[in-house]
């Protein structure tokens, strides 16, 4: 007997499955729970199977039967309905995963493994802001280079020039992925490598030597800025590391008697993927430098591991922006520009200039900068090969700081270093 509306929703759940049939192998699974489940039995080259063909009352009587009469449509045509059903689902699920941002999320989850989280964030950040809210939903492989070039011009007429390039070089990987696994027949993106606009690179605002002492005295004199921050400021000047590194430094990299301070790998600016084998960057400290750490140690924020602790946030480290607030109190920086602009990373091209032209050897400079050697060999040789001359020109520089901060007539590097 064929079922009814009336007869399907007096069914009462038993304590084990309850099957009601309602004619051509549709029926009706009646679960313990209440949960009724429609279900066709068919046989297709000689073996019997049953097909899902939804859940009651999401699929009504009428819906459930017209599923089960394309189903045999299927088989008297010779297909197994099971089969279509399949793979009617992996067309969709293929079709989901070849949007613009079913693939970018793919590509951005397997490149943030490699990238330090604040610039995986960044990266995703430009996407949601730019791509996503016109080309996010589209197929990829049904958005031509003139669309995707008319988004990026947009960054553009905004004067995000650089955005708009690093936007595309994006966009060229994603593509990429979705060409390689076959969601896209080309790459509109690598097309575009010329049509943006050339973003004109800025150096990071520095200190030349003859400005270096108006900037030293200016540090020391002004009453508007903590102690704290202008150890911050002199550490980093002194041994031109990383503000960043600076700021989350630990009592515990810190070896006052030889002299060293050992930043860990995973302070450093570096892709996660080569943090795990990196080294750590040692840096030998001048004995200015270990009068610093002494006298911050008298300060010393009592349950903190941070050197430079907050004093506004518990168990966090100094904020890489707070050297700049001071800048600008100092006049250096923000909207007080009057004795020039200052970035903390500036200090690194100050030192890096000004020692080079003194002659000191270019490889000790660039190992105490940090910066990544691609030979393994060399970069171990480095690490060994240059301590000992990383100490005497560490200390001649802040030698040379501390006599101009002192108003002594240093012209010349080079004198001190003779």
């Amino acid at each position: 007997m064929a079922l009814t509306k009336l007869e399907i929703d007096r069914i009462e759940p038993g304590e084990k499955q309850i099957k009601v049939t309602d004619g051509q192998g549709l029926y009706l699974l009646v679960m313990p729970n209440g949960a009724k489940y429609w279900r066709l039995k068919y046989r297709f080259a000689g073996k019997e199977k049953v097909l899902a063909l939804g859940v009651y009352p999401d699929v009504s009587l009428k819906a459930a039967r017209s599923r089960r009469d394309d189903a045999r449509r299927l088989l008297a045509d010779g297909q197994d309905p099971g089969e279509q059903k399949k793979k009617v689902e992996r067309e969709r699920l293929i079709e989901a995963a070849s949007t613009f941002k079913a693939v970018a999320d793919e590509w951005w989850h397997k490149m943030s493994a490699e990238w330090a989280p604040r610039h995986a964030r960044a990266v995703y950040r430009s996407l949601e802001i730019h791509l996503f809210p016109k080309l996010g939903s589209r197929p990829i492989n049904d958005i031509s280079a003139m669309e995707l070039l008319m988004v990026l011009q947009e960054v553009e007429r905004a004067g995000n020039h650089d955005t708009a390039r690093r936007l595309r070089e994006r966009c060229n990987a994603i593509w990429r992925r979705a060409v390689k696994t076959g969601r896209a027949a080309a790459n509109p993106a690598a097309d575009l490598v010329d049509e943006l606009i050339k973003p004109v690179s800025k150096p990071q605002p520095s200190l030349t030597q003859d400005e270096l002492p108006a900037f030293m005295g200016a540090l020391a004199t002004n009453e508007h800025i903590t102690l704290q921050t202008k150890y911050l400021v002199k550490l980093v000047m002194i041994c031109f590391t990383r503000i960043g590194e600076t700021v989350r430094a630990t009592w515990a990299d810190f070896d006052l008697g030889a002299g060293l301070w050992t930043i860990p790998p995973e302070t450093r600016k570096l892709k996660r993927a080569l943090k795990a084998a990196a080294a750590p960057h040692v840096v030998p400290l001048p004995s200015q430098a270990i009068e610093i750490i002494k006298q911050l140690q008298m300060h010393r924020v009592e349950g903190s591991d941070y050197v430079f602790p907050s004093f506004r946030y518990r168990n966090r480290h100094m904020s890489e922006a707070t050297p700049l607030k001071a800048f600008e109190r100092m006049g250096y920086g923000g909207n007080n520009t009057e004795n020039g602009h200052v970035v903390t990373h500036g200090f690194r091209a100050t030192a890096s200039t000004i020692l080079n032209e003194a002659g000191f050897n270019p490889d000790a400079i660039e190992r105490q900068l940090s910066h990544q050697e691609p030979n393994k060999v060399r970069a171990a040789y480095n690490r060994a090969q240059y301590m000992d001359e990383r100490r005497a020109m560490l200390q001649c520089w802040a030698d040379y700081l501390e006599k101009i901060e002192q108003g002594e007539d240093v012209a010349l590097l080079a004198a001190v270093h003779a």
